[in-house]
């Protein structure tokens, strides 16, 4: 059974300026890794448009309205916060990367394939409920979870998120809710400034902080030794990866010292998960990753790993 890979041109239309990080370029050097010969087997697809109520599973109508008001013309771009920028085609990605979440799902619940990845953009993990931040609007991770819940029936879902950069938003999305998990590990301090250890929801969260100039084997053990074994006592129906390549070595708005085969470990011992407990469902959303290269060649590790599992 292969892997399915969704994306959608729209994405590179989100445009939060010249010098932004979070650029279009991002998703190309994706793209361009992933069109190299060994991943002809993908099985690729247009990211659908999430619709409204499966954005208001996490989001309050309110917010859902404002963000989608919010449609900037020609060159315009509107600042959200000194991070979050919208521009003329910001909305459209922003629901291509929450339905591409979506239809994620419903390709491992319906069957028709185990893994999937979402190369989309913006990223989501650090959009809360009402407030959107951290070059996120829409909290996908979270988005997909709930869907997997109200259509699907699943009873226990769980999100891994080896961003550098904690998840504020997908833990605040679930911190209340015990059907639902939470595991990061992740530079600290850094932006946001959350996700201590002693940050545990209803016993459904599990942080582990990495000093800076942390490396590899670090990062393997905080998930070996702490991260994986909570997420195996959850006994997730699914999971869903928040998949942020920024723990990288050479990425620049962090001092993480990962290496793509790191990143490649990982999403073996996440499949391994998966295989035991959740009829090999999972789910990858492309999270954060801002030098190029080192984007490309670890997106390519993860797909690579999830191909191979």
């Amino acid at each position: 059974m292969g892997v399915l890979l969704f994306t959608h041109l729209a994405c590179l239309r989100h445009d939060p300026g010249l010098g932004h990080p979070e650029c279009p370029d991002r998703l190309r050097a994706v793209l361009r890794a992933l069109d190299a010969g060994e991943f002809t087997d993908l099985i690729r697809a247009e990211a659908p448009l999430a619709t409204v109520e499966q954005l208001l599973r996490v989001h309050p109508a309110g917010y859902v309205d404002a963000i989608m008001g919010i449609r900037p013309e020609g060159d315009e771009i509107v600042a959200l916060d000194a991070d979050t920028l919208m521009s003329a085609g910001s909305a459209e990605a922003a629901l291509r990367a929450a339905g591409a979440a979506v239809a994620a799902v419903d390709a491992v619940c319906k069957g028709e394939v185990r893994r999937v990845f979402c190369a989309t953009r913006p990223p989501g993990h650090h959009a809360e409920p009402n407030k959107p931040m951290g070059f996120c609007l829409f909290a996908n991770a979270a988005v997909a979870a709930r869907h997997a819940q109200a259509v699907h029936g699943l009873s226990r879902v769980a999100v891994v998120d080896f961003d550098v950069h904690h998840g504020n938003g997908t833990q605040a999305c679930f911190e209340a809710e015990a059907s639902l998990f939470y595991a990061s590990s992740h530079q600290w301090p850094l932006y946001p400034g959350t996700g201590d250890v002693g940050e545990r929801g209803v016993g459904n969260i599990r942080n582990a902080l990495l000093p800076p100039g942390a490396d590899g084997a670090a990062f393997r053990a905080a998930w070996r030794d702490e991260l994986l074994p909570a997420l195996d006592a959850f006994t997730p129906e699914l999971i869903v990866v928040s998949a942020g390549f920024d723990a990288h070595a050479a990425d620049p708005l962090a001092q993480l010292r990962v290496r793509e085969a790191d990143f490649a470990w990982l999403t073996g011992e996440l499949c391994a998960i998966a295989d035991r407990y959740a009829q090999g469902r999972l789910v990858s959303l492309l999270e954060g990753g801002y030098d190029l290269d080192a984007l490309a060649l670890s997106t390519a590790a993860h797909v690579r790993a999830l191909m191979r599992a």
